[in-house]
């Protein structure tokens, strides 16, 4: 077995985890109840990923103060809110992940501080260590007082009381990590302070340290705690962070505090460190987009990992299993931390162990389900599992009478609708134009960094050949050739179609420029159909636009994005600030010209001349090999137009019925193939 050593066990304290796999904390948001407990999506969550097989499930965080620092409550569960309350749903939630052997540890935070989330701080200012500046609005936080202080500390011990009365088998505290409010006072670009929790290291570090005293003497010295700890900060000022190769002086935590501070901790009496590194002035590493390399928090795991003697968990886009071997093997860690790959697989760990790892449904870090959905509308979901967060009110629903569908696209809306389909029981057949499956897939995963994408087409492939569903690869299905295959026929002929998906998705527009035997769209230079040359100009800055713009550049192309709007990502950018912040700073740090408010105009003889600005517009021409359109998508559902009439039960779903995104591909085919 190529991973038997995943699946040894590993303890943390005297708690004995059975594998090295965990499941990352991540924001429970949509899963608390009305009392701060939790709900039944909750519950179905957590247990889902003990069942899949996971060791280690580590909860998102909770709060145990609601009174220096108002979190909105309840959003997200709390074990201080209604204890009584919070044991009884805690209890039955850890009692069924215990079933399947595995362990659960509640995790636990002091604050946000200055990274409060803008809408739960109402009239009040934010607090932090000293009067520093909100991260995200104009204004100046309040310094906490010692009193204060004590009284979360005191918090703390209450929290880890009520989870190990729960059942809970530790607790994690959430953090010298990212920028939260334990964070500030451990970094002394935030604490200005001159008491006992300012000035040096251990000062700073003097929260953190009564935390762990306080649950230690509440809970017993065999109870594990372990801290969510960021060795480095990536700070390059206040709301800036630096990008990855790039050349700056850090203003938060550097490496060597971090590795101090490593050390200290662990004397503290914490049982193990869950370290990643970043800050939410640098969030796309605390929370990595698909711009950042898989597994680039290993190199500080091993910085910690050299230092203590108590177990390091690594997370950070570590879903390749032959990275977590070597991990594992290498002592770079203890134990691999899996956080959105278990959000899109809840059966990651068993299918590994199963010797299946070509089952597992690929995270494609886009964050539009999760961190997105969180940060604009506080829930938690996935954009490739529909069912995450979910897994009661979309469980499948098996078939009595199966009908034989007819799936038309295959892109992720018809893939996923045919795989839902033969799940439940029905016969579904797909046909697809193209010489194979994907879609809009094949072009946008060229890039290195969007691999992934190309995974979740393999994936499709993979999941539809074992389920037996028939794949028609360039069949092109006219009208009338669906109305033959769904009328009447004799007994000897095939049996006809009971419904219609109509899947086709959707087609890039195109602008008359003048030249255009050199004017190209962004997907025929993405599929190397087109060579755009050593110099071009991408028009559009949408998410096609600048994902193009940055492949071209890092081959070495010489890059120029024109954009109508006065910014770039205007519209339909990622859902998540991590991907869009990140992506808009990879722009100009690969070279790439960026010309906004301006309109092309027309391209001839190697020029693209163009218009900026309103009343007092001025012409500009720009030298290029070639124009790349990256200007939107056109929605294909000539097809269904010509059916909606002639067949009775007919669906259209994905770009096809209205161009979107990956997730929304996904989720609305899951929506009707689950009905049908």
């Amino acid at each position: 077995m190529k991973y038997e050593k995943l699946f040894t066990p590993v303890s943390i304290g005297k708690v004995t985890i059975k594998n090295r796999f965990a499941m990352a904390p991540m924001g429970p948001l949509g899963l608390a109840d009305a009392d701060g407990g939790f709900n039944q999506r909750g519950i179905d969550y957590y247990v889902e990923r003990a069942k899949g097989g996971t060791g280690l499930i580590i909860t998102g965080v909770t709060f145990v103060d609601n009174t220096v620092e108002e979190h909105g409550m309840p959003n997200c569960p709390s074990p201080t809110y209604n204890s009584v309350h919070f044991v009884r749903t805690a209890r039955e939630m850890t009692e069924r992940i215990h079933a399947y052997d595995a362990r659960a540890f509640l995790q636990m935070s002091g604050g946000f501080g200055r990274v409060t989330i803008p809408t739960n701080l109402g009239e009040y200012p934010p607090v932090a260590p000293s009067a520093i500046p909100h991260r995200w609005l104009d204004k100046i936080c309040r310094p906490l007082t010692t009193a204060e202080i004590r009284s979360i500390v005191r918090a703390f011990g209450d929290g880890a009381f009520n989870a190990k009365r729960a059942g809970f088998d530790g607790v994690q505290i959430h953090a010298v990590h990212e920028g939260y409010l334990i964070d500030q006072f451990a970094i002394s670009l935030f604490n200005q302070r001159d008491d006992e929790y300012g000035g040096s290291l251990e000062n700073r570090l003097r929260f953190a340290r009564e935390i762990v005293e306080e649950i230690k003497s509440r809970c017993g010295a065999d109870f594990p705690v372990t801290l969510r700890f960021s060795p480095k900060s990536f700070i390059k000022d206040l709301r800036e962070g630096a990008l990855p190769g790039e050349e700056f002086t850090e203003k938060g935590r550097d490496l060597a505090e971090g590795r101090e501070a490593a050390r200290l901790l662990a004397g503290y009496g914490y049982d193990a460190l869950d370290t990643d590194v970043g800050s939410y002035d640098a969030w796309w590493w605390s929370h990595p987009p698909m711009y950042q390399e898989k597994g680039l928090y290993r190199p500080y795991c091993k910085i910690v990992k050299e230092i203590v003697s108590v177990p390091v968990l690594c997370a950070g886009r570590m879903d390749n299993p032959d990275m977590a071997l070597a991990a594992v093997e290498e002592g770079v860690c203890d134990i691999v931390s899996l956080g959105r790959p278990l959000l899109a697989d809840p059966d990651y760990v068993n299918k590994l162990r199963q010797g299946r790892p070509q089952d597992i449904r690929p995270c494609i870090s886009c964050q539009e389900g999760c961190m997105g959905r969180i940060q604009e509308y506080s829930a938690l979901n996935c954009a490739v599992n529909p069912q995450a967060a979910r897994e009661r009110v979309s469980a499948y629903a098996p078939v009595l009478r199966p009908k034989h569908v007819m799936v038309i696209g295959g892109g992720p809306a018809g893939c996923e609708a045919a795989r839902v389909l033969a799940i439940r029981g029905h016969r579904p057949e797909l046909f697809e134009k193209a010489d194979r499956l994907g879609g809009n897939l094949i072009p946008g995963g060229a890039p290195s960094f969007k691999e992934d994408d190309l995974a979740l087409a393999r994936w499709y492939e993979t999941q539809l050949g074992e389920l037996g569903v028939p794949v028609h690869l360039g069949a092109r299905v006219s009208a009338a050739d669906v109305c033959r295959a769904t009328a009447s026929a004799p007994a000897s002929a095939c049996k006809p179609f009971d419904a219609v998906i109509v899947a086709t998705g959707s087609a890039p527009k195109r602008l008359p420029l003048g030249d255009d035997e050199r004017v190209y769209t962004a997907a025929e230079v993405l599929l190397g159909e087109k060579d755009c040359g050593r110099r071009t100009v991408i028009v559009g800055g949408g998410l096609v636009g600048c994902e193009t713009a940055l492949f071209l550049a890092q081959k070495g192309v010489e890059v120029t994005i024109v954009e109508a709007l006065d910014k770039l990502l205007a519209v339909n950018g990622p859902l998540c600030h991590a991907n869009s912040e990140m992506l808009e700073r990879l722009i100009p740090f690969n070279g790439i010209r960026v010309i906004t408010g301006a309109r092309v105009q027309s391209y001839s003889d190697g020029f693209l001349r163009l218009t900026k600005g309103g009343d007092d517009a001025q012409n500009t021409e720009l030298a290029c090999d070639s124009v790349i359109l990256a200007v939107g998508y056109r929605e294909e559902n000539a097809l269904y137009e010509e059916l909606k009439f002639a067949v009775p039960e007919i669906y259209l779903l994905g770009d096809a019925r209205r161009v979107a995104n990956i997730m929304y591909a996904v989720w609305d085919a899951f929506e009707v193939a689950n009905s049908i």
